[in-house]
């Protein structure tokens, strides 16, 4: 089949020209003569005012955000974690007039937390919602705020993390390339199981399935019962098939993931409250103040604004589901003062291992 594509490195040059030249040529005179209509239509009927508009024309100036920065989020749209960082960018875009738009990738787009940490490192991913077991690998004293029965409660928990100890946290990330913008709640963790659980000597020997960390590993062994580190997705076969009697996370999990059809008892007993982190890449607060030296004071704030914002939500979150839970038929229990301390008592041999951090330990448990 005979070939039409042609080539301007072939043939008469002054021809090629002139071919490439027609079609601009006549746009040209075409819109020279839609130009002679205007003068003609509006000299006549609308007067010289009119007539002195006709064909003053300026080019659009581009009137979009001056930068754009990337927001890596691991959850869907409608989750507590993914709304805050909605909320983030819309703030982001109030303060600075537009001048600053920040893009939420929810869903895991940007990659597993892992990954994204990493990406911020260099300056790929400018902000994101991390949880504090991957941070704790960069930084191990962070590993102090997931130790079980930490806190006696919530308010206790953000007099620390919104007070000065949470800020000497925040401002130790700066050793990895991350700047610290807020805390985010993650709700509270407690165990649910098959059988009825009342008391600590009920969970002597039981399988329970814990996240894939040694700590709360460690944490089972000292309650008397085995952990299995099961895969999350995994859970709910591992407790239909009886291959684990238990597993432990907070409200809004345990409804989600439909385990309370197959573990319908509810110990609460809420061992571990453990935040989560909103990160700034170093490299993302450096160009925005190049942009306005007061754009990163603007970020820190609607950072803090952002996660005042998600604690409502999680805590909305939270109580509906707890809510559905029991509407459903879920027994739960509520250890009373004196089990509690049971529990407490039984893993106290966990904090051994923090001597190093028995100050910072102490200034926690004095808040």
């Amino acid at each position: 089949m005979k070939s039409n594509t042609k080539t301007l490195t072939e043939g008469p040059l002054a021809k090629q020209i002139f071919l490439v030249s027609l079609p601009l040529a006549l746009s040209n005179l075409l819109q020279v003569l839609f130009n002679m209509s205007d003068v003609a239509v509006v000299g006549r009927f609308a007067g010289s005012t009119a007539l002195g508009a006709v064909g003053c024309s300026k080019t659009e100036e581009y009137t979009g955000p001056e930068l754009i920065l990337r927001y890596a989020e691991n959850q869907p749209e409608d989750y507590p974690t993914t709304q805050a960082a909605l909320a983030f960018a819309d703030l982001v875009a109030e303060r600075t007039e537009g001048r600053v738009k920040v893009v939420v990738y929810s869903g895991g787009e940007l990659g597993a937390e892992q990954s994204v940490i990493e990406q911020m490192q260099y300056g790929g991913i400018d902000f994101a919602r991390v949880s504090l077991s991957q941070l704790a690998e960069y930084q191990p004293a962070l590993s102090v705020l997931q130790l079980p029965f930490l806190y006696t409660d919530a308010p206790q928990m953000w007099r620390v993390l919104d007070g000065e100890i949470g800020d000497e946290f925040l401002s130790g990330l700066g050793a990895m390339d991350l700047v610290g913008l807020s805390w985010f709640d993650a709700g509270v963790r407690s165990f649910y199981t098959r059988e009825k659980v009342e008391t600590l000597a009920d969970l002597a020997g039981l399988t329970l399935r814990v996240q894939e960390s040694d700590m709360m590993s460690e944490m089972i062994l000292d309650l008397g019962a085995e952990p299995a580190q099961v895969v999350y997705s995994r859970v709910y076969a591992a407790l239909h098939n009886a291959e684990i009697d238990g597993a432990e996370n907070n409200w809004p999990s345990y409804e989600a993931m439909g385990h309370y059809e197959v573990a319908p008892y509810f110990l609460k007993d809420e061992h571990a409250r453990v935040p989560e982190l909103q990160l700034a890449s170093e490299a993302a607060m450096e160009k925005l103040a190049e942009l306005d030296e007061r754009f990163p004071d603007i970020i820190r704030t609607c950072g803090k604004e952002s996660a005042l914002a998600e604690r409502r939500l999680w805590a909305e979150r939270e109580a509906s589901a707890e809510k559905h839970m029991r509407e459903w038929g879920v027994e739960v229990t509520t250890l009373s003062a004196v089990e509690k301390a049971r529990f407490r008592a039984a893993v106290e041999p966990m904090y051994a291992a923090f001597e190093e951090q028995s100050r910072l330990i102490q200034r926690i448990r004095e808040a």
